[in-house]
């Protein structure tokens, strides 16, 4: 580690677990001052955020006052056949990736960096994914229109590929296969992994002359 952030004050919304976790324990590695927050926190060192919700969002910033640097990793991953769709469900996935972001960059007093989080699916239509598909397209669009409402604060999305952090795990005996089967469709013949994401993460925070990009980690696949 290079202490890149020493003294940066860094907030990762979605902090409790699996990448939002990976990442605030790396940014304090790296010398920053972490706050990790969730919709439902287990303890009393997480801030308490939820992004379907203004007030706590608004107590939030208020509590935690001018920032450096923000992370949203929240996502709230919804599937189903068109003919099946639950309206209730489509806006809580909207206001996890989207609307909650925004009012992220509403009511912080953000210094820095806002970094979003897409996803590998917005280039990738499939049946019953519009919802993901949507939501993480418009992650995109969001960076580089809030880059040009908030400057010169950077903002900038992260696009993983198949990535190894866990959330696969439900998947049992299949999931080395899952995991297999993605490799191959990559160009560098491997699974993503967490640290690849946080690496991008770091890197997007320190770079001062990037700004309204979405960079995909997806190891070039096609």
């Amino acid at each position: 580690m290079t202490e890149r952030l020493a003294n940066s004050t860094v907030l990762v919304v979605g902090g409790a677990q699996r990448l939002g976790a990976a990442i605030a324990a790396a940014a304090h590695a790296e010398g920053a001052h972490v706050t990790a927050s969730s919709h439902a926190p287990r303890d009393e060192t997480m801030l308490r955020i939820d992004l379907l919700d203004e007030a706590s969002v608004a107590a939030a910033a208020e509590q935690v006052g001018p920032i450096d640097h923000v992370i949203s990793t929240a996502s709230m991953t919804y599937s189903a056949p068109i003919g099946d769709m639950e309206l209730t469900r489509v806006q809580e996935a909207i206001a996890a990736k989207l609307t909650g972001p925004l009012l992220l960059a509403k009511h912080f007093q953000i210094r820095k960096s806002l970094t979003l989080f897409s996803g590998q699916v917005a280039w990738r239509p499939g049946s019953g994914t519009y919802t993901t598909g949507i939501t993480n397209g418009a992650v995109a669009f969001a960076a580089q229109h809030l880059a040009a409402e908030l400057a010169p604060v950077r903002v900038n999305a992260i696009s993983p590929g198949i990535i190894d952090s866990g959330l696969w795990d439900g998947r049992g005996a299949e999931k080395a296969e899952f995991l297999s089967a993605a490799a191959s469709r990559t160009l560098v013949r491997r699974t993503g992994t967490v640290g690849d994401i946080v690496d991008a993460v770091l890197w997007l925070l320190s770079a001062p002359f990037v700004t309204g990009e979405t960079l995909r980690v997806d190891g070039g696949r096609g």
